[in-house]
């Protein structure tokens, strides 16, 4: 109510400055016709009309220079000072499909043009918002129909009241209460809200520890996992749980879509005052039309079991450090997955 009473005020006081402008070139408007008209009785007497005539001549001139003079005020200022307000109005509505033509002086162009960038922006959240409800509505509905199900199974005496079913009911609440995990780092990566605790970390040991985690997963896969990390590694100032999370989705995805027999590799290169790491798996690639969209919220491909949150809240994490991410495919060809971070405060491990 407050924001509404102060944008009622906001535009109190545009109308009355519009007014003040229109105000003051009805008096420029007034003065430019006196001086006419003067210039005009002059002009009669020197050439001997009847007074009469002249004058009613004259101010029938004095009236349509007067009249032009507003209406071109009008037509170059009013009116599309009249469409951004009207349409503010309406934006202010919450329709944001708004739009105002591009018209009158370069100024009042410019605003127009960046009235219209901005509707643009609001109308694009909105619609993201919307279908974030909808995606996050979808993959909660999921997780719970299955432990609802279970449950009520468990209930009926449908399941035996075993450690077996209880167990899956179990890992089911866990599923769900990574998506919900997901979903909150989710939020507040992308609302600036993400408490990152920086400090000198060895990216060596934090791939090693990555590797060891999901060397289990990978010998069951029959995929090799090869890292290429230098001898001598600069330590990065980064977060390293959130750094770890990233890692872990990569490698995650990576022995995923490698195959059985296939390989993924780590590799580590300082480049200057960043350091870049790259995620390569043998699988069969991404195709064109799906490469620009794997970062994108709830986007799963084919074979994809996930949330389809991994990558996005890699790439909100890896963005809050200050650094780059990336993916390079071609079908048959695999998939490397290119992360780009600051050093920060350079030390050399011994």
């Amino acid at each position: 109510m407050g924001g509404r009473r102060a944008w009622g005020r906001g535009r109190s006081g545009f109308v009355r400055r519009v007014g003040c402008v229109f105000a003051v070139l009805l008096v420029l408007s007034a003065i430019g016709a006196a001086t006419l008209l003067s210039w005009l009785i002059t002009r009669a007497a020197l050439a001997g009309l009847p007074a009469r005539l002249s004058l009613a001549a004259i101010a029938v001139a004095a009236g349509v220079a007067v009249l032009a003079i507003f209406l071109g005020a009008m037509r170059r200022i009013g009116f599309p000072l009249g469409d951004i307000v009207s349409a503010a109005d309406r934006v202010a509505r919450g329709e944001y499909s708004t739009r105002v033509a591009e018209r009158g002086p370069p100024s009042l162009r410019s605003v127009a043009r960046a009235f219209n960038s901005m509707t643009a922006r609001l109308e694009s959240q909105e619609q993201q918002r919307r279908h974030l409800m909808a995606d996050v509505a979808h993959e909660l509905r999921t997780p719970l129909t299955i432990i609802q199900g279970r449950l009520e199974g468990l209930i009926d005496g449908v399941y035996p009241r075993d450690d077996d079913r209880l167990t899956a009911v179990l890992n089911d609440t866990r599923i769900l209460a990574r998506l919900v995990e997901d979903l909150r780092t989710l939020a507040n990566a992308e609302s600036g809200h993400l408490t990152l605790e920086k400090e000198p970390t060895d990216l060596a040991i934090l791939i090693q520890d990555v590797v060891n985690a999901f060397s289990a997963e990978a010998r069951i896969a029959r995929i090799a996992i090869r890292v290429d990390v230098p001898a001598e590694l600069p330590l990065v100032e980064v977060d390293p749980l959130r750094i770890r999370e990233v890692l872990s989705n990569l490698l995650s995805n990576a022995i995923r879509h490698a195959g059985s027999g296939g390989a993924v590799s780590f590799a580590v290169e300082p480049l200057g005052d960043r350091i870049v790491v790259r995620v390569a798996d043998t699988g069969p690639g991404i195709s064109p039309q799906d490469l620009p969209k794997i970062f994108d919220r709830f986007h799963k491909g084919p074979a994809s079991s996930g949330s389809g949150l991994g990558l996005t809240i890699a790439r909100n994490l890896v963005v809050a450090h200050g650094g780059e991410i990336r993916a390079e495919s071609q079908l048959g060809q695999g998939t490397t997955v290119v992360l780009t971070l600051p050093l920060g405060e350079l030390t050399i491990r011994n």
